[in-house]
């Protein structure tokens, strides 16, 4: 069985202020995507939902690195989750999705699965 991944346009690149988050309900699954600007510009996009305060609240969190990895801190309790993996780095067993982001044109799009 072939697994296809399908795209949804979910906001325009410059809806999302530079190192900030923005939340979008992607396949009815609430999705947290961040812009890092600068000379390293990426977008990444993980599940919004935060296991370890059980509320959709990390992309209002921080964004920062912790050595080599890109994080956003959960605003409540802290904990950080890795952008790139969706791996929280102080409780691995409540990691969160991470999925594919990309630009058409000026379009975000995110695959959820």
């Amino acid at each position: 069985m072939k697994n296809d991944i399908t795209w949804s346009a979910v906001c325009d690149i410059d809806d999302i202020l530079p190192n900030t988050g923005v939340c979008a309900l992607v396949k009815d699954r609430p999705v947290a995507i961040f812009h890092l600007a600068g000379a390293n510009e990426a977008l990444y996009a993980i599940d919004n939902f935060d296991p370890n305060a059980k509320a959709n609240v990390l992309s209002r969190g921080l964004i920062g690195n912790l050595g080599e990895r890109i994080v956003v801190a959960s605003p409540i309790y802290k904990h950080h989750f890795d952008l790139k993996s969706g791996e929280c780095l102080e409780a691995p067993e409540n990691s969160v999705n991470a999925y594919p982001v990309r630009v058409e044109g000026r379009r975000v799009l995110v695959a959820v699965h």
